[in-house]
This record gives structure tokens, sequence and C-alpha cells, in this order.
């Protein structure tokens, strides 16, 4: 019975419209599984080159901007996204990069100073096999080789080795010697990818037998409305997303294989988008490091055009930014002449200069750029306002060489002074006098009129001091109410001759009512033939307590011929 009903044309429509429409499933099945694994594998191997490429131009922007130890951290952060197997950066010679001192120690040496610290331990790490041919392919054609790996376990990566290219941005660094600075690489795991079609090849079954109980009518219309339009939109959905355009989302309908797709798709998207705003993030930091950075910052094209003015750059020089672009480049200081020689000079003459400007003191370092080829590309100049630190500078300088209350030099300049005197006129055979003095009987009168006053009294001797010394003396304080002056290529008779018109002005000034007088002693080299300055310090304190002995106010000249301290008034 079944043999004859078999022979029924309808039996038989039936049976080949059974045997096509399973034959057509069936190829549409493998079709669809075949198509969505290239398709899902070209859109992986495109999206893992894209970010390759995205990875190694937010790496250049780091490593231009002088920061190695943020690029060291970003690569450090790529080990953790999802699916991401291996991410390292090495060298052209298959060894891992930041992992000893060779790349540090060249860029400090190309830039002749201490810009990067160097890493207290080292260790090298083979990654690859420098004659790895996927490795040679990706240096000698400077692009991006993705290739399939399988491990020992059986499982599937994609791994992508991309070139970072050596730009005139990275030769102060790095050098022009070598086309490219490092590889880029790149593993992330098909896992996901694998179980997905795997899935979709086991559930493509399941929906195959169904399929074949319906009418021919509806397996068009399922077909349309189930499978090739999910298809059609996932696809375009893809295409756009390759494009660039990572926002996309698939509508997930139900929970078959199509629907799990379309889930995957969105969450790989939705991942893919995350780590790109991440990387837009740190471009935009550099970005906004430019553009909030205190220092000026102004760069030109090679015609000499301004592009590039930061906020900083106009308050600095004062000016609005169309005047700057306007005047352009060689006038930012007002003075093209002066622009042009620092541009002139080599760069080994120091590239760095101090100048005044706009009431202000500034640091400027100015340089052309040229290519590989020496041709012009443009110039830039960094400018950063010292005013301040010029000026704590000075006013650090001027406390510790100053005694605060009188105003003249400190002991402790006077000692560096004094020897540095004494060992030029040894030098130079010149003679070099020293004067002491001070204020006679000045306890009782700090008991008689109080502290303040006698603060007064010696304020208004630094002043006498001062009036009656030369511009190339050195008046100073020595201790309590003592001070010393330095006469350099003085004898004893000029000596003698100041410290009597000295010891006269204080006898003739009043301050506040009151008189004092003092009691100078005078040593001169070479009468005092020493290089230790203490002895000359010490024969002129000697006689300045034999004018004292003597009856003060008056001026006493120290003299070796006789015994030690003895001295003639």
């Amino acid at each position: 019975m079944s043999f004859f009903a078999f022979h029924r044309i309808g039996h038989r429509i039936l049976a080949v419209v059974g045997v096509t429409v399973t034959l057509g499933l069936s190829a549409i099945a493998w079709f669809y599984v075949d198509y969505q694994e290239r398709a899902v594998l070209a859109q992986n191997k495109a999206t893992t080159l894209k970010l390759t490429e995205t990875v190694s131009q937010t790496l250049q922007s780091v490593m231009v901007a002088g920061y190695a130890d943020i690029a060291q951290a970003f690569a450090a952060r790529l080990h953790k996204v999802p699916d991401v197997e291996k991410f390292h950066i090495m060298r052209i010679n298959g060894l891992e990069a930041f992992q000893d001192n060779e790349t540090v120690m060249d860029v400090n040496k190309r830039r002749g100073e201490d810009s990067f610290p160097l890493r207290e331990s080292e260790k090298q790490v083979q990654l690859v096999d420098a004659a790895d041919p996927n490795l040679k392919r990706a240096v000698e054609t400077r692009e991006p080789v993705a290739f399939y790996k399988m491990s020992d376990e059986g499982k599937r990566s994609l791994a992508v080795y991309a070139p970072i290219v050596n730009n005139r941005a990275c030769f102060k660094c790095h050098g022009q010697a070598q086309a490219i600075r490092g590889v880029i690489v790149l593993q992330t795991s098909l896992a996901d990818v694998e179980r997905g079609i795997a899935e979709t090849r086991q559930e493509s079954l399941v929906v195959l037998v169904p399929a074949l109980l319906l009418t021919l009518g509806l397996t068009g219309y399922m077909m349309r409305r189930s499978v090739v339009r999910p298809i059609e939109t996932m696809t375009a959905a893809m295409e756009r997303a390759s494009g660039g355009h990572l926002e996309q989302k698939v509508l997930v309908k139900g929970q078959d294989e199509l629907a799990k797709m379309a889930g995957s798709f969105n969450a790989m998207t939705t991942e893919l988008r995350r780590t790109y705003d991440g990387l837009k993030l740190e471009q935009d930091k550099l970005t906004t490091i430019i553009y909030s950075a205190r220092e000026a910052i102004i760069v030109t094209d090679s015609h000499d055009q301004i592009v590039l003015v930061n906020p900083a750059a106009m308050e600095l020089l004062g000016k609005s930014q169309e005047r700057i672009v306007s005047e352009g480049f060689y006038n930012l200081f007002d003075n093209s002449e002066l622009m042009t020689r620092w541009l002139s000079e080599p760069e080994d003459a120091g590239p760095t200069r101090t100048h005044a400007y706009n009431q202000r003191v500034l640091n400027i370092h100015a340089a052309r750029i040229t290519d590989a080829e020496g041709q012009l590309v443009g110039c830039a100049a960094l400018v950063r306002d010292i005013t301040e630190e010029k000026r704590l500078e000075e006013e650090l300088r001027r406390l510790s060489t100053t005694d605060g209350l009188t105003g003249v030099f400190n002991r402790r300049h006077f000692d560096e002074s004094l020897q540095r005197e004494l060992e030029r006129a040894t030098r130079y055979h010149q003679p070099l006098s020293v004067l002491m003095f001070d204020v006679d009987h000045f306890k009782k009168f700090n008991d008689t009129h109080g502290h303040d006053q006698g603060d007064r009294v010696l304020k208004a001797m630094a002043t006498t001091l001062r009036g009656a010394l030369r511009n190339q003396d050195y008046p100073c304080r020595y201790g309590g109410e003592e001070f010393v002056a330095i006469l350099p290529n003085t004898p004893k008779e000029g000596g003698m001759r100041l410290a009597e018109r000295l010891r006269h002005d204080v006898e003739q000034m009043t301050v506040d009512g009151l008189k004092v007088t003092i009691s100078i002693g005078v040593a001169e080299y070479p009468d005092f033939d020493v290089s230790d300055q203490a002895k000359l310090v010490e024969a002129a304190d000697a006689a300045m307590y034999v004018a004292k002995r003597n009856g003060r106010n008056r001026v006493s000249l120290a003299r070796p011929t006789v015994e030690e301290g003895a001295a003639d008034a």
C-alpha cells in the first residue's frame, strides 16, 4: 500500500517538495550558519583591527606627550578587557617593551637629559621569535597582520601584530634610524564566537524539523519572516558597526538562535563602544592637558602660519588669539630678529631661554620641527612664566646673605667673601684690609635705654658704615654690636684713613637725641701673611680691644712685629 501510494503524483510531489524543502531548508541552514560564521569572524577580525589601530594611535599620543608610565598602565588595563588573552608591546626583535632600561637610556641619551627614570629591576621577555613570518611581514609592510592561532588545547584565537610607525613626532626621543618603533600584540579569544556558531548549528537543526511539517505556503512566509529578515537586519547592523557606528542595536525577539545572536551582537557592540569611549576619553584628556596647561603653547605649520594657540599663551603674552595669529610666530615677543636668532641657533646651544616680556620673566623653548628629509614641518614654542620663581630666588638669595636687622651682609656672607678676597689678594699680590668695631659700652646703653633703642642705634650704625665704604667693599654685621668691613685692594694706610673717617662719622651721629662712639681695629694682609682668614679677623679683633684699652673712641692698627695682641693707636 505504501509502495503504490508513493507512486501517486501528489505523494511524489509531496515527497519531492518534502525533499526539496528538506534540502532547501538544510541548504539554507547550512548557508546561514556558514555565512554567520564568516560574517562574525570577519566582523570580529575587523573590530579587532579597528581596536588595535585605535590603541596604537592612543599609545602614540601618550608617548609623544612624554607619559611613558601612562602608556604602560594603559597596556596593563587592556589585559582586563574580556576576551583579550594577550596584549603586549614588543620591539621588532620580539622582546617585550617596558621590561628593561634599554629604551629609557636611549631616549635619555638622545634628549641629553634624565627625562625618564630608570627601572629598578629589569628582565627580558621573548614574546615572539625574531624570525616569526607574521612579525617580519608586519615590520616590512608597516601594516597590521591578523592571523588565527590554535592552542595546545584546540582553542582558536585571533592574533594581530600592529606595527607602531616611527613618525616625526617621535624623532626627538627615538631618532630616525628605525621606521618601526615597535609592534602591538593583541590576541583575542574566539571561544564566545565559536560557541555562538556551534549553538547556531545545533539550534538550526531544531528549527529544521518543525519547519518540515509546515505547508509549502508557510515555508516561504516563515523563511522570510523568521530567518531572512532577521539575517538582513543583523547583516545591516554589522555593516554599519564595521563602518565605525558602534551604537548599533538589533531588536531581540524571542529566544531562538537569531535572538541569541542579536543579543551577542548587542553585547559586543556595547563592550566595543565602552572600550572606544575609554580610548576617546584618554585622547580628550591629552587635548584637555594642552588647553588647560599653564604653559603657553604656540605651534605653526610649514608655512609659518600659527595653527595652535592655547589660552595660557594669550594670558602670558597679553594678546588675543587673533592678534597672535595675525602678527605671526616671529613676532610673539614683538622682536622678529630675536626669534629668528633663537630658531637659527643649533640645538646644542640650548633651546631654552629666559626673556623679560610684558612685565613677566618668561622661560622660552622655541625650535623648528623638521621631517626625516630635513624639510620644515613647522615651529613650536613652549613658554612658562617664572616671574614668581625669579622673585623668590632673588629674595632667598638676599635673605641668605643679609642681616635681618641692619640690612648689611651677615656673618655667613662675610666668611665666604673674606676667604674669596683673601685668595684673590694672595694670587695677585694685592693688599687687603679688614676693619672690626663695636659700640662702646653698648651693654650699658641697652640697660639704660632699652633694647629697641639699641636696635635703632645698630641700624643707624649700619647706614653710616655703608656710607663710609666704597662699592667694592663689604659691610657686615659680625654679631651683636660688632661690625666688620672687608676692604679689597686696600693697604693699611687706606684702611686707617677710612676707619678714622668712620669713627668720626659715628661720633657725630645722633639717634633719637643719643650719641655713641665706636672702637675700631684694623688688620692688613700681607702684614699678616696667613692663608687662614680667621687669623686676619683675630688680628683685627685684638687691635679693636687695644683701642678699647687705650680709652675707646679710637682706631688701632694690628702690628705683627710685636707680641700677639699688641697694636698702636
